[in-house]
């Protein structure tokens, strides 16, 4: 039996490929202005909110390496061929993503170990 023809049309590809494009911008232009505004924060902290900056910059950085990884998987997708190549893709990204945030929970449970720890013996 052979598997049915899937063919995208190419201007339903270019649509979707600079749909990705926009919204990657678009992202890239929030979390440009959440930095900024994670910058501005008062450098007169006490060390409290100071580790809660700590933890709070590694929760942005890990949901921008996942988001941009998401926007680049989907270009790919808008690429894709025929169902064989979307498939392997589509593996492909969730091993990623899986080993990807397994470590990325390792290092952030490290973070809010020894950040915890510093904040209660300077109390």
């Amino acid at each position: 039996m052979t598997t049915p023809s899937y063919e995208i049309p190419t201007e339903m590809r270019d649509f979707a490929e600079k749909s990705v494009d926009q919204a990657r911008k678009a992202f890239e232009s929030f979390i440009g202005a959440a930095q900024k505004a994670m910058g501005q924060a008062d450098t007169a902290t006490n060390t409290v909110q100071g580790s809660a900056r700590v933890i709070g910059d590694k929760a942005v950085t890990f949901a921008e390496q996942n988001v941009r990884s998401a926007f680049d998987y989907a270009s790919k997708v808008v690429r894709v061929t025929d169902m064989q190549e979307l498939m392997a893709l589509q593996s492909d990204y969730v091993k990623s993503q899986i080993a990807t945030l397994q470590e990325q929970a390792k290092d952030f449970g490290s973070t809010m170990q020894s950040t915890i720890a510093s904040t209660f013996n300077k109390s």
